[in-house]
C-alpha cells in the first residue's frame, strides 16, 4: 500500500508545527538567498550533473548495499543488509551534503566556509571539499569533542582548515553550533555556513535532507535489484538526524516499510546523562527551529551526554519531530554499554568497525530481530566507520 504523497516542508519551511525560521533579522536575507538559489539549482541539469560526477569520481558513489551474512546467521532471522556509507570518501555520509552545499556556495559567490562538528566527520568532509575547491574553511568544535576525536581534528588541520575550540557550555556540538551561528551573523556577506545535519532554520533541514536522500534512492534501487522487493525495516541512528532522513525519505510513501530511528540513551533514560530527545524531550525553539528539545523545568536547554560525539546533541531535526508525531517513524534509544557491544559484534562477524553513532542502530537489532522472520529484510544504514572512535572504544573496554 502506498500512502498519500508526502509533501514537507510547506512554503514557510514548516513540517507540520515544527521547523520554521527563528533567527535574527540579519540572517533573513541570506536565508532567502540560499533558498532561492537552491530552488533554482536543485532541478538544474548542469548542477545535478556536476554533483553526480563529484559523487561518482570523488565520493565513491554509489556505495554498496551489502548482505551481512554472518550477522544474519548470528540472529537466525531476517536477512540483514548494510548500506555502506562508511565507504564514502572521508568515512561517512557527511560528504553527500557538503559537496551539494559547496556547489551552492560557489553559485552564491561565497569564498569563506564555516561549519560546526561534533564527531568530526562533518568537519573533515567540509575541510576536504574546501581544499578541493580552494575555499577558506573554519570549523567550530567543542573542546570535549576535540579531545575525543583527535584523528579528525588532525585531518581537518592537514587540509588547511582552521579548527576553533569552543570552551563554553558543555563544550560539545550544541556549543560549537552556537559559535558558528554567531560567526555567520557577523560575516554573512562573504561566508556560507554549511550546517551538517537536518537542523537549523529553513531552508537548511530541507536542503540537507535532499542532498542526503541519495542514500535512500540508491538503497531503493539496490534492494529491488537484489531481492525484487521492498525491505520490511529500515534502521538508522539519530542525532540531528541527517543519515536517517537520507535513508528514510525516498521510502516515506511506502507504508509497508517500517522505519526506525535510534537515539543515544547514554547512561540510561532514568539518568540525566542521555540524548534521547524524541523519547524524553518536548517542543521548543532552538538554534533557529521549532523542534523536540531536552529542557529543564525552566525551559533551559539541558546538558546532554553520549559516548558518541555525533549523537551528543539536545535537539533533533524538525522533520523527525513531525515524523514521530505523525507515527511515520518509530524512535527508540540505546545505551553506551549496548553500543559498545554492537561495535564488537559487527567487528567480529563482518570485519567492519562501525562508528559509535552507527553502533547504536546495530545494537537495536537485538530487540528487532527476534520479532522478524527469515523471509523478511532489514536494512541498516552504516553511516560511518569507527576509525575515529578507536581510542574511545578501547578506553571504554
Amino acid at each position: 500500500m502506498i500512502k498519500i504523497t508526502y509533501q514537507q516542508p510547506d512554503t514557510k519551511g514548516r513540517f507540520g508545527r515544527f521547523g520554521g525560521k527563528f533567527v535574527p533579522e540579519t540572517l533573513i536575507t541570506p536565508l532567502k538567498q540560499l533558498e532561492d538559489a537552491y530552488i533554482k539549482l536543485k532541478d538544474d541539469k548542469n548542477f545535478q550533473e556536476e554533483l553526480n560526477n563529484l559523487h561518482k569520481e570523488y565520493t565513491g558513489r554509489p556505495t554498496p548495499l551489502t548482505l551481512a551474512e554472518r550477522l544474519t546467521d548470528h540472529f537466525g532471522k531476517a536477512k540483514i543488509y548494510l548500506k555502506r556509507e562508511d565507504l564514502c570518501h572521508t568515512g561517512a555520509h557527511k560528504i553527500n551534503n557538503v559537496l551539494g552545499q559547496i556547489l551552492l556556495a560557489k553559485y552564491l559567490g561565497k569564498k569563506r566556509i564555516i561549519a560546526e562538528t561534533g564527531a568530526g566527520q562533518h568537519g573533515a568532509a567540509t575541510a576536504t571539499a574546501c581544499a578541493k575547491f580552494g575555499l577558506q574553511c573554519v570549523v567550530y568544535m567543542g573542546e570535549t569533542d576535540i579531545e575525543r576525536q583527535k584523528p579528525n581534528v588532525l585531518r581537518m588541520k592537514l587540509m588547511g582548515a582552521e579548527v576553533i575550540p569552543v570552551k563554553s557550555g558543555s563544550r560539545t556540538l550544541k556549543d560549537a553550533t552556537n559559535e558558528a551561528i554567531r560567526d555567520w551573523v557577523t560575516n554573512v556577506e562573504d561566508t556560507h555556513y554549511i550546517i551538517g545535519s537536518v537542523v537549523g532554520p529553513h531552508p537548511y533541514p530541507m536542503i540537507v535532507r535532499d542532498f542526503q536522500s541519495v542514500i535512500g534512492k540508491e538503497t531503493l534501487n539496490q534492494i529491488l535489484h537484489k531481492e525484487n522487493r521492498l525491505p520490511d525495516y529500515l534502521l538508522a541512528c539519530v542525532g540531528g538526524g541527517s543519515n536517517a532522513i537520507g535513508l528514510f525519505f525516498p521510502f516515506i510513501n511506502y507504508d509497508e516499510v517500517r522505519k526506525i530511528g535510534i537515539e543515544a540513551a547514554g547512561k540510561g533514560l532514568d539518568s540525566e546523562e542521555h540524548c534521547a530527545t524524541l523519547t524524553k524531550g518536548r517542543d521548543g525553539i532552538f538554534q533557529g527551529m521549532k523542534t523536540y528539545l531536552l529542557q529543564d523545568n525552566f525551559g533551559q536547554v539541558r546538558k546532554v551526554y553520549s559516548i558518541s560525539a555525533g549523537l551528543d546533541y539536545p535537539g533533533v531535526g524538525p522533520e523527525h519531530s513531525f515524523l514521530k508525531e505523525e507515527n511515520l517513524v518509530k524512535y527508540y534509544s540505546i545505551t553506551d554499554d549496548l553500543a559498545i557491544e554492537a561495535v564488537k559484534l559487527l567487528s567480529r562477524t563482518e570485519g567492519i568497525i562501525p562508528a559509535l553513532e552507527t553502533a547504536h542502530a546495530i545494537a537495536y537489532l537485538n530487540y528487532l530481530m527476534p520479532n522478524t522472520s527469515q523471509n523478511q529484510i532489514v536494512i541498516v544504514n552504516l553511516s560511518g566507520r569507527g576509525d575515529k572512535d578507536l581510542n574511545t572504544i578501547m578506553e571504554y573496554l
